[in-house]
C-alpha cells in the first residue's frame, strides 16, 4: 500500500503524505515522496510541487515503528532524500499543518519554499531522546530563524507555534484559508522563479554569536550534565556559524557518537516503555470505553485537591466531597492558591485561571456525587475507613459509574468487594504533588473489567498522564519495590553512613532525591502507619527501627521542621541535626553493631540493586506485565535517574550476572541483611542464561 497519493492540478503536481497517525517517515513514504518528486520532475506540464500532510500534521518525524530495524536505514535514507528535494530543479513547496517536527521539519527545511498554518506546531525534538537533529536541522534552522532561536529550540526540543516564527526566513508565506488550495496557489506564483532558493545557501548572522554560544555551553553543563545530547546540539549549532558541507559532517559525527551512547539508549528506551505502558494483553485496541464527562473526588486534603486540579485541567467538572466543611475550604483554597501562583508565573492566562477554577466545586453531601463518572476516592490509608467510604460511593454513584482507589498499598479486591459492583472498581494511585506527577499506578483487581481499564488508561492519557497497570499485592509495582530500597538505606545508616552521604550518594548517582530527604518529604508519619499495618499483618517481618523511633519524637519531616533533618521555618533545605546522627549510633549501639565508614559506590549497589531484585520477584508474579512496566514506574513517579532508563533497563546495562555476582558477595556481610540478597529466582535463570530483563 503506498504511503502517498500523487495528483496533478493545472500545473502543480501534490504529493500527499499518507502514513497515518502522524506520517511518520518511515521507508514507505520516504519511498514514495522519492518517487513522487521524480514523477514531477519528469512532467513537462508540471512546473512546481507541493508535498502536503493531513489536518493532523505535516509530518511528526521519523516512523517510531522502525526504530531498530533495517527498514530504519533503508534507502532514501532521509539526508538522502532531503538532498534530492533541495536539488529539485523544479520547486519543491512544504505546506505545513499540524506538526513538523524532527525528520518532518528537516524534510520541509530542504523545500524550496514552505508555507503554513498559524496554528501549527513547530520542532526539532530529538534532544529528548538523547540525540541531535540528524538531516541537516542543526545546520539549516538557524539560517533561517537565527542562532539564539534555533539554539533553543534544538537544546530544549519544545515545539513552537508557527505563527511565532512567521517574522523568520523559515516560512514564505501564513495562509489563512484551506491549506493545499493556498499552498497550490503559491506555487503557482513561484513557479517561474529562478534561481530557486535554498537553505543551505544562506548564512547564519549574529554579532553576539560567541556570548550565545557561552550562555548555552554554560546552561547545558549545569542543567544536563548527566546528559551529552544538550552539549552536543550546542556544538553542533555552532557549526552552523561556518561553511555549510563543514557543518553537516560536524552534525553526523555528532549524531553517530550520540546513537552509540547509554545515555540515548536509556531515554529511547523510556521513550517506548511509556507507549508499551498502554498495551495491556487480552484488552484489544478496540474495546469499549466509557466517556467520562465530569468526575468526583472524595477527600479535600493535598492530594484529594492535587486529583481534583488534574480534571479541570483536561477540561472535566469535578465535584470534591468532604466530611468537613473546614477541611472542605482549605482543601479548595489550597487549590486555588496553586492557580493563582501559576497565573503569576505565566503559566495559565486569566482566562485560563477563571475557566479550571470554575470546574472545582466542593460538597458536603455525598448525594451530590450521584452524576460522576467517575469516582476517585482519596482518604487515609486505612481500610476500615476506605470500607465506609466505598459504601457510601456504591450507595449513590450511578450504574456504570467507575469506583477508584487512590490507595498507595492496600488490597483492591478486598476494597472492590465492599461494593456491589465490583467489576467497576480498581486502583488509581496518583503521586504527590498529583497535580505535577506524572504516573498513576492503575491497579487491576481480579473482578474489574476490561471496559473500566481500557477507560482508565485512556482517561490517564487524556489527564496527560502516564498510566501503568499493576496487579494486585502490598504496596502495587513502585511502593513494594520501595521497601527493600528502605530497609537497605535503614541497615545502611545503623553500619555508619549518615543521612546526608546517604542521600548525597544516591543523588550524585542521579536519583532525584535520596530516601531520607524523600521520606521527610512525603512525611514519615506516612510511611510509618503504612509499616504498622505491615508489622501487625506480618510479626516476623524486620522493623525500620530508626524510622519508627523518628515517628515516635514527632519528627515527622518538613511539616514538622524535623525528621532526618531539621528545616529552619518556612524552609526546604535539608540541615544535618546532631540529633538523629545520636539516634543512630544509640540504636546501633544497642544492636551490638560497631559502626564503620562506607564508601558512596557500596550505598549505590545495597540500594539499587535490592530494588532490582524485588523487581524481579514483581515480574515473575506477574504484578507488572513486563520490564519496562517497571521502568516507566520508577523514572515518572520515584526520581530514578531517566538517564539510566529505569531498575530493570539499568540491570541489564550493568549485567545480570555481575548483578548476581555481587549479591553473593553482599550477602557475607551479616548486618546487611543476608537474606535480601538472595536472587530472585527469575533474576537468577536471566543470568545463567545470559539474558536480560527487556529482552
Amino acid at each position: 500500500m503506498s504511503a502517498t497519493r500523487f495528483e496533478v492540478f493545472g500545473n502543480v503536481a501534490v504529493i500527499t503524505l499518507d502514513n497515518p497517525p502522524v506520517n511518520g517517515l518511515g521507508s514507505a513514504l520516504r519511498r514514495g515522496i522519492s518517487e513522487g518528486v521524480k514523477r514531477a520532475q519528469n512532467d513537462d506540464e508540471v512546473r512546481a510541487i507541493v508535498l502536503v500532510g493531513s489536518a493532523n500534521g505535516f509530518s511528526g518525524g521519523a516512523d517510531v515503528k522502525e526504530f531498530g530495524t533495517p527498514l530504519a536505514s533503508a534507502a532514501p535514507n532521509l539526508r538522502a532524500l532531503v538532498s534530492e528535494i533541495e536539488e529539485s530543479s523544479k520547486p519543491v513547496i512544504a505546506a505545513i499543518a499540524g506538526i513538523a517536527m524532527g525528520g518532518g521539519l528537516e524534510l520541509a527545511l530542504g523545500c524550496h519554499y514552505r508555507v503554513a498554518l498559524r496554528d501549527a506546531r513547530i520542532a526539532l525534538p530529538e534532544v529528548k531522546l538523547g540525540l541531535l537533529p540528524g538531516a541537516g536541522g542543526t545546520q539549516r534552522l538557524p539560517r533561517v530563524i537565527g542562532l539564539e532561536r534555533a539554539l533553543n529550540m534544538i537544546v530544549s526540543g519544545t515545539s513552537v507555534l508557527s505563527q511565532e516564527l512567521a517574522d523568520t526566513r523559515l516560512f514564505d508565506r501564513m495562509i489563512g484559508g484551506e491549506l493545499a488550495t493556498g499552498a497550490i496557489e503559491f506555487a503557482r506564483e513561484v513557479a517561474a522563479v529562478r534561481p530557486l532558493p535554498r537553505v543551505r545557501d544562506l548564512s547564519v548572522h549574529d554579532v553576539n554569536a560567541q556570548e550565545v554560544l557561552g550562555r548555552a555551553r554554560a546552561s547545558v553543563k549545569t542543567l544536563a550534565k548527566n546528559l551529552p545530547a544538550p552539549a552536543a546540539c550546542v556544538a553542533a549549532v555552532a557549526a552552523s556559524l561556518g561553511d555549510f558541507a563543514e557543518g553537516l559532517t560536524e552534525e553526523r559525527a555528532l549524531f553517530d557518537k550520540l546513537v552509540q551512547s547509554p545515555e540515548s539508549a536509556a531515554l529511547r528506551h523510556a521513550f517506548f516503555a511509556e507507549r508499551a505502558a498502554a498495551k495491556i494483553a487480552g484488552v484489544s485496541a478496540d474495546t469499549a470505553v466509557r466517556r467520562i464527562r465530569s468526575a468526583a473526588v472524595i477527600g479535600a486534603g493535598t492530594m484529594g485537591g492535587g486529583i481534583a486540579m488534574n480534571f479541570a485541567n483536561a477540561g472535566i467538572p469535578v465535584t470534591v466531597l468532604d466530611a468537613s466543611a473546614e477541611a472542605l475550604a482549605k482543601g479548595l483554597d489550597i487549590v486555588r492558591r496553586n492557580y493563582e501562583s501559576a497565573a503569576k508565573k505565566g503559566k495559565l492566562s486569566p482566562e485560563e485561571l477563571a475557566q479550571r477554577s470554575g470546574l472545582i466545586s466542593g460538597t458536603l453531601a455525598a448525594q451530590d456525587l450521584a452524576g460522576a463518572d467517575i469516582v476517585i476516592e482519596a482518604v487515609f490509608e486505612d481500610l476500615e475507613v476506605k470500607r465506609r467510604v466505598f459504601q457510601e460511593i456504591d450507595a449513590v454513584a450511578k450504574p456504570g459509574a467507575i469506583l477508584a482507589s487512590n490507595t498507595s498499598t492496600l488490597n483492591i479486591d478486598t476494597i472492590a468487594h465492599f461494593t456491589q459492583r465490583p467489576a467497576d472498581v480498581l486502583g488509581m494511585h496518583f503521586f504527590s504533588p498529583a497535580n505535577v506527577m506524572r504516573l498513576i499506578e492503575i491497579v487491576r483487581g481480579q473482578a474489574t473489567s476490561d471496559e473500566v481499564l481500557a477507560s482508565i488508561l485512556a482517561l490517564a492519557k487524556k489527564l496527560k498522564k502516564v498510566g501503568v497497570v499493576s496487579g494486585v499485592c502490598d504496596g502495587f509495582i513502585g511502593n513494594r519495590m520501595l521497601r527493600p530500597y528502605m530497609r537497605q538505606a535503614e541497615l545502611l545508616l545503623l553500619e555508619g553512613a549518615l543521612p546526608a552521604q546517604l542521600d548525597g550518594a544516591l543523588e550524585r548517582w542521579g536519583w532525584a532525591m535520596g530516601p531520607c530527604r524523600m521520606s521527610d518529604l512525603a512525611g514519615n508519619d506516612v510511611a510509618g502507619f503504612i509499616r504498622k499495618r505491615q508489622y501487625a499483618e506480618d510479626p516476623g517481618a524486620p522493623h525500620s527501627q530508626i524510622a519508627d523511633r523518628l515517628v515516635e519524637l514527632g519528627r515527622l519531616g518538613q511539616k514538622s521542621g524535623r525528621g532526618y533533618y531539621r528545616y529552619a521555618p518556612e524552609g526546604r533545605e535539608a540541615l544535618p541535626d546532631p540529633e538523629v546522627e545520636r539516634i543512630i549510633l544509640h540504636i546501633a549501639r544497642s544492636a551490638g553493631l560497631t559502626q564503620r565508614r562506607i564508601k558512596d559506590d557500596e550505598i549505590v549497589k545495597r540500594c539499587v540493586f535490592a530494588l532490582i531484585n524485588e523487581g524481579a520477584k514483581i515480574l515473575a508474579d506477574g504484578i507488572a506485565a513486563r520490564a519496562s512496566d517497571i521502568d516507566v514506574v520508577y523514572l515518572t513517579g520515584y526520581g530514578f535517574p531517566l538517564f539510566r532508563g529505569g531498575p530493570m533497563f539499568y540491570a541489564d546495562t550493568v549485567g545480570l550476572q555481575t548483578i548476581v555476582h555481587t549479591m553473593h558477595r553482599l550477602a557475607a556481610n551479616p548486618v546487611a541483611d543476608p537474606g535480601s540478597w538472595q536472587p530472585a529466582a527469575l533474576l537468577a535463570r536471566l543470568a545463567v542464561e545470559g539474558k536480560t530483563f527487556n529482552g
